[in-house]
């Protein structure tokens, strides 16, 4: 069931869902989550049951606001809050060490947690709601200090960016709040905090220029500090995946394709920034933006909009190598490797 996330009696609603230990897919500016209550062992086995999702995977705890941080980790680094000060409400994820006792099933048994504050006024609706004292009767239960949800998507493939992906994709049983396409379009950037620097583990919208600009330290990547590195939400090598192969190519690369295969062109879709040509009329095409945020804000309902055209093949021309394309060219490289 779908409910317009803008409403009081929705939001309401969904609280008192998520506070009874129910599912929820809830609007955030990056994707669509499938949310539970993160302090709840059971609760938090749905989302792994509905995804079919390894349950040592860890979910990403989605807090109101930064108060929510003492509830799920145990320390802060003073890089780390720098990156709070400057990004939340955002698109930013930090791996904090966790409280012992809390979120144990949420963050896959490890002894950190990922927190993030999402920025959708919806989000943020749930999360007060949820958390706001009461009768537990009344509310549904007690108050919920934070939410797990990873994208409300079947495990490894594409993530949802409208309420009807959800839908589409979980069924018509699970409630899902209604906030309009996401803004962001593609998931958070996450910075791993509990090794005394910040180490990118996830790039996305927030690039590594501008963590360094807000916390005074240029991040390393994870593979220049490989020991010890926390397993992470959407991090494994192929993820992302429509239900059509994914190819990466170069422009030209791509028109010697279409060249190739002329007229005989067929079940192929198309997604590049530049002009190509094709004597076959039944292939798909699409542009892509050349700017890297509009790209990143349409990537996913793109490639669902591809699989839904039944095509078998994606072919993609490859974002350039510039900081501000990271986030989207990380998430077409997990595609071609499903």
């Amino acid at each position: 069931m779908i409910l317009d996330g803008t409403l009081p009696a929705s939001i309401a609603a969904a609280a008192r869902a998520v506070r009874s230990g129910a599912l929820l897919g809830l609007p955030t500016e990056t994707v669509y989550g499938l949310a539970a209550d993160a302090s709840s062992d059971a609760a938090v086995a749905q989302i792994f049951a509905a995804k079919g999702r390894p349950s040592d995977h860890p979910l990403i705890v989605h807090v109101a606001d930064a108060s929510g941080i003492a509830h799920f980790a145990s320390a802060v680094p003073d890089f780390a809050q720098k990156l709070v000060d400057a990004f939340w409400p955002g698109p930013l994820t930090l791996i904090l060490p966790r409280r012992p006792g809390v979120a144990t099933a949420a963050t896959g048994g490890q002894d950190s947690v990922g927190l993030r504050c999402p920025a959708h006024p919806v989000a943020h609706a749930l999360l007060a709601a949820c958390a706001a004292p009461g009768d537990a009767a009344t509310h549904g239960g007690p108050p919920v200090w934070g939410v797990a949800a990873p994208s409300a998507n079947r495990f490894g493939r594409v993530s949802p960016t409208t309420a009807q992906h959800v839908q589409d994709e979980l069924g018509a049983d699970l409630l899902v709040l209604d906030g309009g396409p996401c803004a962001v379009g593609i998931e958070s950037t996450i910075v791993d905090c509990t090794r005394g620097v910040p180490v990118l583990l996830r790039p996305g919208a927030i690039t590594r220029a501008q963590i360094a600009a807000a916390c005074g330290l240029q991040p390393l990547s994870k593979d220049e500090l490989p020991a010890q590195t926390p397993r992470s939400s959407g991090t494994l090598e192929a993820h992302y995946a429509p239900a059509a192969k994914v190819r990466l190519m170069d422009a030209r690369a791509l028109q010697t394709a279409l060249d190739l295969l002329g007229a005989d062109a067929a079940h192929i879709a198309i997604y590049a920034r530049s002009a190509l040509h094709t004597r076959s009329s039944r292939l798909v095409m699409r542009r892509m933006p050349d700017d890297a945020a509009a790209a990143a804000q349409q990537l996913f309902a793109v490639l669902r909009g591809f699989d839904d055209q039944a095509v078998k093949l994606i072919w993609i021309e490859i974002p350039p190598a510039t900081p501000e394309w990271e986030g989207v060219r990380d998430r077409l490289q997990r595609a071609a490797a499903a």
